[in-house]
């Protein structure tokens, strides 16, 4: 029998839910988690014992989703999710059950589950519960629907989304009629609300596997979700720095960026605009001018479409709208693009930039990377070196130029601009008592 190493807390529940007459297992992620050697993130636990006596059995709980048959269990002040054996009802928005009907048969609870690697249940008494092939699959690194996969995903159109979130995270490959279904069905995912469907590309993007989007693409889900993406894979590349359509180009880009989410969705948006702004020259040679500023706006509509937050549209606008700068590899210009970009962006910006260009061609590949690799060590020189790279280090202040009689308003921010400026020239004269012989002179 496999064993699975339970924690301490979800024992407890188990064993006090046990010795009250129920059954009770942990289920769904963290059994298929464990089962692979990792550590899951999150403990569930379901049981034939009704939400009301689930509240007897425990001291401390919380009505998390009670019509639903979930109760928090509170344990030292950390909760875990206890929900009773049901059968859902008829799915009238394709997400949510009309309704759902409690059951004593955990099998009748594993069958409404998702995926079979989702639907196993352990416990210490009985072992792993799978009724639907899951440890094999799991051993074969299949997604498979549990039952008829048109069900599962009529039932809850987020699961065509999920299966490839799970593929990328798991590096699985999704079985043939579980394709054939996500498919036929994925035209249902835009009866999904936007948040769940940022949550899922979100967790695909920072997998292992980012470029796992090329299935989402192939299954027709990013024609309903992120339709940009299905124009970039449709535009071809001719020119000698390519060697990829442009869909293929963001996928390549992905799997050279860390798995840092602003960044990863830089790397899917950057190019985003080329279809929009492809021209083809005399000699059919592809050119693609304008097409930062189209995606910098572009990827800004597709994230607030997607209801992202604030913070992470701002570092992807950032990203993107810089990913092409191209500053030459002396301090000098190094300082200033610092200027531009912002020092809090810079390096990841760079970062990006490498990835864009390890996902071209070899044409003069070695030469742009040695480029990056300078820019980036003259970076970390002028960081060491405190240089001034804005007005936050310049070594005179609105307030030193109001008291030399310069009255407040434009003025004042034009001449820091000017001070800034030479400093970034020559980063030696950031010294105040320069700085103020200088402002004086420009009054």
């Amino acid at each position: 029998m496999i064993q699975i190493q339970l924690p301490e807390k979800v024992q407890f529940i188990i064993s006090r839910l046990e010795a009250a007459g129920y059954e009770a297992y942990a289920v769904g992620g963290c059994v298929r988690d464990s089962l692979l050697g990792r550590q899951p993130h999150d403990w569930d636990v379901t049981t034939s014992a009704k939400p009301l006596q689930v509240k007897e059995v425990f001291r401390h709980t919380i009505d998390t989703g009670i019509q639903h048959g979930t109760v928090t269990v509170m344990i030292d002040h950390e909760g875990f999710e206890v929900t009773t054996y049901r059968i859902d009802g008829e799915y009238e928005d394709s997400r949510h059950p009309k309704e759902v009907t409690f059951t004593v048969n955990l099998v009748e609870d594993l069958k409404r589950r998702d995926f079979t690697i989702n639907a196993m249940a352990y416990n210490a008494r009985s072992g792993v519960v799978d009724a639907f092939g899951g440890v094999e699959d799991l051993k074969n690194g299949i997604i498979r629907c549990v039952g008829e996969a048109a069900e599962r995903f009529g039932e809850d159109a987020l699961r065509i989304l999920r299966a490839v979130r799970f593929s990328a995270q798991l590096g699985f490959s999704i079985a043939d009629e579980t394709k054939v279904a996500a498919t036929a069905l994925a035209p249902n995912l835009k009866h999904i609300s936007a948040e769940r469907i940022q949550v899922e590309l979100v967790k695909l993007l920072v997998s292992a596997h980012p470029d796992y989007m090329r299935d989402a693409y192939a299954l027709g889900i990013t024609k309903i979700v992120l339709p940009e993406l299905d124009d970039a894979f449709a535009t071809e590349q001719n020119h000698p720095h390519h060697m990829y359509n442009v869909g293929e180009h963001l996928m390549q880009c992905l799997l050279h960026t860390r798995a840092d989410k602003s960044l990863r969705i830089a790397a899917l948006l950057h190019d985003i605009g080329k279809p929009q702004t492809k021209t083809t020259d005399e000699d059919g040679i592809d050119h693609f001018h304008g097409h930062v500023a189209v995606s910098e706006q572009m990827a800004v509509d597709i994230l607030k479409r997607l209801k992202f937050d604030n913070d992470t549209i701002t570092k992807v606008q950032k990203f993107v709208k810089y990913h092409d700068y191209n500053a030459e590899p002396n301090a000098k210009a190094v300082r200033r693009a610092i200027n531009k970009i912002g020092v809090e962006y810079f390096l990841q910006v760079l970062e990006l930039r490498r990835a864009d260009t390890l996902a071209q061609s070899a044409y003069q590949q070695t030469e742009k990377i040695e480029r990056i690799d300078t820019i980036a060590r003259l970076y970390g020189e002028i960081m060491e070196k405190q240089q001034c790279v804005s007005l936050k280090t310049l070594e005179i202040t609105g307030n030193d130029l109001i008291a030399l009689g310069v009255p407040k308003g434009k003025k004042i921010g034009a001449i820091l601009g000017e001070l800034l400026d030479d400093v970034i020239q020559n980063p030696e004269n950031n010294t105040h008592d320069y700085l103020m012989d200088k402002a004086a002179e420009l009054i």
